[in-house]
């Protein structure tokens, strides 16, 4: 069965997956002469990619070669246009690239850095009971101190909230929905 190519950037894709979709600017047409290119940049690096004519519209296709080179993460997008001497810059947004699992020779942590820092801390807080931790101590003149049991709670609050947007942020890109609920009375 054939899929239906987009119309819109991809709001996220896997790693070593082939991806496509299309663009229409009708004040930027192909067939004029322009041409249109993305960047793709966060830490890891920056990721360029050229749209090819298609009529007046665009086709964007990245190969599954190309895009397995591609290191997972968010990245934020850039898209703009180029004719002779002249750029302008058109919509900015942002994509995720998933990893690929079948490309991975071992285990494999997908939990992002709040989850792994959340089940961190869930896990010293059981091992340590909420009320037995050391806050300061003293050792041959050397004195160390740490967060109080308040503070690791308000650290855990944090975690827990950016966690929950996460997985409402994946929930919503699958389909699912946010996982929140609107109550309104009349």
């Amino acid at each position: 069965m054939a899929q239906t190519v987009p119309n819109t950037e991809p709001a996220s894709f896997v790693s070593g997956d082939t991806v496509a979709w299309t663009k229409s600017l009708p004040n930027y047409p192909a067939s004029a002469g322009w041409s249109l290119k993305y960047r793709l940049i966060n830490a890891a690096g920056k990721i360029d990619i050229v749209a090819s004519a298609a009529g007046d519209d665009y086709a964007i296709t990245v190969s599954a070669a190309t895009t397995a080179a591609y290191v997972a993460g968010q990245y934020t997008w850039q898209s703009y246009v180029e004719k002779a001497g002249e750029r302008y810059t058109l919509e900015t947004g942002r994509t995720f690239i998933k990893p690929n699992l079948s490309a991975q020779a071992g285990g494999f942590d997908i939990r992002t850095s709040a989850r792994k820092t959340l089940d961190l801390l869930n896990a010293a807080m059981v091992e340590h009971g909420a009320n037995a931790w050391t806050q300061e101590y003293e050792i041959a003149g050397r004195r160390m101190k740490y967060r109080s049991p308040a503070e690791f709670d308000a650290w855990r609050n944090r975690l827990k909230a950016e966690v929950a947007r996460e997985e409402a942020a994946e929930r919503i890109a699958a389909g699912m929905g946010g996982g929140t609920k609107l109550y309104v009375r009349f």
